[in-house]
Formats: structure tokens, C-alpha cells, sequence
């Protein structure tokens, strides 16, 4: 594949459909993104594992939805690893990228490096919330961290509170390309089954903690192609997920040949932030004069740091809080997040 070829695909999410099976799906490859997102901080491994996945989920799982603004995905638990955020902001425009970004938040003296990342979420949930703006109210779905990966647990939600087999495949790591950096890359695929005008359960819930799986769900032909999509997807290596040397199309043609894959336009994807020095002042207005002079330093300043992009602010404490005193004028951005 040529280089041109490569960048074309890198930081994309690909729709599809498997036409002989009632199945869609995306393809997704992140790569400035990724690598923008962790080479930030200085992770240890196991939750760089943890934010990569994460990210992945988050892309695909967002270019499915019907987005009027942001997409996040929360995954808090009572281990090491305490927090893993991401957020998928809808295009702006026609043709326009998606962005994404993420953080973790962890107990760096209880994380075991050498350890399985996803145990050391502990006890906990997994939380898709789906924000379409101003005046309207945010949905969240919730559900149990189990089933060994975060991609487990977004299979989970979909089928609790979606009632849609889903299927994920992942990888991700970092890789050295000859004479380049080594930048983190990761690839993924997302299956679901079309759903029904009436979704039903079949039966009684067979997942863990009598949670829904896909099988609970489909029954009789529908159950055969899901079956078979599966065994298909079960056949894909890392490599051709990560891809460099892989185009998506030629892999959904590996893996779905005799399924008819159709595909779509795909969706590039950039990092953003919408962090902003507005937004840091609106965080701190509920604080009292009081509070603002114990947050202020030596230097005479209040200073605050964005966890996902580490854009660095230094603000003036008179300008702060709702006992402010001097008005910082000027023009704040979209107050919504």
C-alpha cells in the first residue's frame, strides 16, 4: 500500500453494512489522534491500554449515533484505575471531521503495572452519555463493569439499553513505522444487528450477572447470520485491525466477502478541545471569595490545567468565583461544555 493510501485512512471511522446478514458496522483507525491523546501524558501502561480502548469505542460507537453535539463514554471504578473519560463531538458541518479527546484519572501507589489493565478498574460502571446541546436533557445509559474489556461492557450496554447485538474487535499499542517515531496506532470493528421494528428479548438473560447478551436477543435465521458474522470477525488478526498496510475495504473483503459488504463515506476524525479560559472562570463561579484566596499562589494567581488537553491557564482571583470584583470582559465561547 502506498503512503498516500496509508494517510488516507488514518484517523478515520468507516460505516458498513453486510447486506446478506441485516448487519452494519464500522471500521475505525486512529492515529495522530491516538497518539495526540496519549503522548499528552505520561501514562503507565495499563492505563494507556485502558484510554486506547476506550477511544476506539468511543469513535465507532459515536459515528453511529445521530449526534447533534457530544458522545461521551465514563468508566468509573473503585481500583487503581479511577476514571477513564472520553468525549465525541459531532461534525460542525458537512464533511467536516468529528473530534475526539480523553483522559484517565488513577492511584498511581495501588496500580500494579505488570497487572491485566482492565482488573484494576475494580468494581464500578461503564456510562455512555449522549448531550445534544443547550435546552436539551442528557440521556445516560449505565452498565456494570464486567466481562473481562471495555468492550464487553459497551456490548453490554447496547444490549440492556438498546436491545442490539453488538460486537466489538479491537487493537491497539504502539507501533514504529521505519524512520518514524514511535506513535501509538489502534484499529477496531464494531457489528450490529439491524434492529427490528419491535426488538424482544428471546428468553431469559444468560450474561454474566444476568446481564442481556446478543444470543438472548435473536432467535431462528437472524441467529445464524449474527453466528456467522461473529465466527468471521473471530478470524481477524491485530495486524490487519491496526492496519498501516491494510485498507479497511480490503479488510472487510477478507473477513465478509460472501456477506455483501456495501460501504460508506467515511468520517474523519481530529483531536479537539473545547476547553477555554470562559469555561475555566464558569467552573470556578461557584466558589466565594474565600475560596478563591486559598486557591490563589504565591505568584498572586489562580491556575488551572485542562486534564484533556493540558492547556495551562493563569487567571486573575479578582476575576473569579461569585464574589468577583473585576469584571474580566470580553466574549466567552459556547458555555455547553
Amino acid at each position: 500500500m502506498t503512503l498516500s493510501a496509508q494517510i488516507a485512512w488514518d484517523d478515520t471511522v468507516l460505516p458498513f453494512q453486510l447486506d446478506r446478514s441485516d448487519i452494519r458496522g464500522r471500521v475505525a483507525r486512529l492515529d495522530g489522534v491516538l497518539d495526540r491523546i496519549l503522548s499528552q501524558h505520561a501514562y503507565p501502561a495499563p492505563i494507556e491500554a485502558l484510554v486506547a480502548e476506550a477511544a476506539l469505542l468511543t469513535a465507532m460507537i459515536g459515528q453511529t449515533m445521530k449526534l447533534r453535539w457530544r458522545l461521551s463514554l465514563q468508566i468509573r471504578g473503585d481500583g487503581p484505575a479511577r476514571l477513564i473519560a472520553t468525549d465525541y463531538f459531532a461534525p460542525t458541518e458537512e464533511g467536516a471531521p468529528a473530534r475526539m479527546r480523553a483522559y484517565a484519572s488513577f492511584d498511581a501507589d495501588r496500580l500494579n503495572p505488570a497487572a491485566e489493565p482492565f482488573g484494576q478498574i475494580g468494581k464500578g460502571y461503564f456510562a455512555i452519555i449522549i448531550d445534544q446541546g443547550r435546552d436539551m436533557q442528557p440521556y445516560q445509559g449505565i452498565t456494570p463493569i464486567a466481562g473481562g474489556s471495555l468492550s464487553s461492557c459497551a456490548e453490554t450496554y447496547f444490549a440492556q439499553s438498546e436491545q442490539l447485538p453488538t460486537r466489538f474487535a479491537t487493537s491497539f499499542g504502539p507501533e514504529q513505522l521505519p524512520g518514524e517515531r514511535i506513535k501509538w496506532r489502534g484499529g477496531g470493528v464494531m457489528m450490529q444487528h439491524l434492529p427490528k421494528a419491535s426488538p424482544h428479548v428471546q428468553g431469559e438473560a444468560t450474561g454474566e450477572g444476568g446481564l442481556l447478551t446478543a444470543a438472548d436477543m435473536l432467535g431462528g435465521d437472524e441467529a445464524d447470520n449474527w453466528h456467522r458474522a461473529n465466527l468471521l470477525l473471530d478470524t481477524v488478526e491485530p495486524e490487519e485491525l491496526l492496519g498501516p498496510t491494510v485498507q479497511p475495504t480490503d479488510l472487510l473483503l477478507r473477513l465478509f466477502h460472501e456477506e455483501a459488504p456495501r460501504v460508506y463515506d467515511a468520517q474523519p476524525l481530529t483531536f479537539g478541545c473545547t476547553c477555554s479560559e470562559e469555561k475555566m472562570r464558569q467552573s470556578l463561579s461557584i466558589y466565594s471569595a474565600k475560596d478563591i484566596a486559598s486557591m490563589t499562589t504565591d505568584a498572586g494567581t489562580v491556575t488551572a490545567d485542562c486534564q484533556f488537553c493540558g492547556a495551562h491557564y493563569v487567571l486573575d482571583p479578582a476575576t473569579l468565583g461569585f464574589e468577583a470584583t473585576v469584571d474580566p470582559g470580553g466574549e466567552g465561547d459556547d458555555p455547553r461544555g
